[in-house]
């Protein structure tokens, strides 16, 4: 089919920030793939690509995904369009970015795949180098994930399907920042009534293993038909 338009027009990306959460380090880590061309051949990126003509762009972004990273089946949410002048040096490009969530053991071993040499986690604190503006977007989704995590449960998509209150205090201070007092932090979560204890416990940890629980995304969507406000 033949497109014919009077005026230029752009090209349209997408790019992917995934989060993983490491409760035994407390670190919240971000995939970065190495490009194995150019623009920026060698340099650290975000997973990501341009759109084809026949997909829509939430269907390109999960493509690239599992093209460049081998990961599928993960929390995705749209994040910002990014379409500043001379973002990317191949012409004028503008970029849907989104935000990934995923468990850390889910995601341990990213394979590279496509166009990408390497796919690696890092540290958000222990970040390479990026290509094009994508630390704008790093830094974007990460302000969204920290403004999110208060008043939604997708906290929840950084753990296991069954985790600690340990763990789920310290992945609330990694993302925030702050030291949260273990006894409200608790006494909210009681609560709200959204999580359903196990019969299991930690496994091959150093300490006295602690219970393990599960978020009841059932309970949680009912409270919130009944206008309930997650907030932690």
């Amino acid at each position: 089919m033949p497109y014919t338009y009077e005026y230029p027009r752009p090209a349209l990306t997408v790019d992917c920030v995934v989060f993983a959460f490491d409760p035994s380090n407390k670190s919240l880590k971000v995939l970065l793939i190495q490009r194995l061309a150019d623009p920026f051949k060698d340099s650290w990126a975000l997973p990501g690509g341009f759109v084809e003509m026949e997909e829509d762009i939430e269907t390109a972004a999960k493509r690239e995904l599992k093209e460049e990273t081998s990961m599928e089946n993960i929390f995705l949410e749209q994040l910002y369009t990014f379409g500043t002048l001379g973002r990317d040096p191949r012409g004028r490009v503008v970029s849907v970015a989104y935000y990934a969530l995923i468990p850390l053991q889910k995601a341990q071993t990213p394979i590279a795949a496509s166009d990408a040499k390497a796919a690696k986690w890092f540290s958000i604190d222990k970040l390479p180098p990026l290509a094009f503006d994508h630390n704008d977007i790093l830094q974007l989704g990460l302000q969204r994930l920290r403004g999110k995590v208060r008043y939604q449960p997708i906290g929840f998509e950084l753990l296991d399907e069954k985790f600690s209150l340990s763990d789920l205090q310290r992945l609330y201070e990694t993302v925030l920042g702050v030291q949260l007092d273990k006894r409200n932090f608790r006494k909210k979560l009681a609560k709200m009534g959204v999580l359903i204890e196990t019969d299991e416990y930690q496994q091959n940890v150093p300490h006295r293993a602690a219970r393990l629980y599960r978020f009841d995304k059932e309970k949680y969507h009912q409270l919130i038909h009944d206008g309930f406000n997650f907030e932690l």
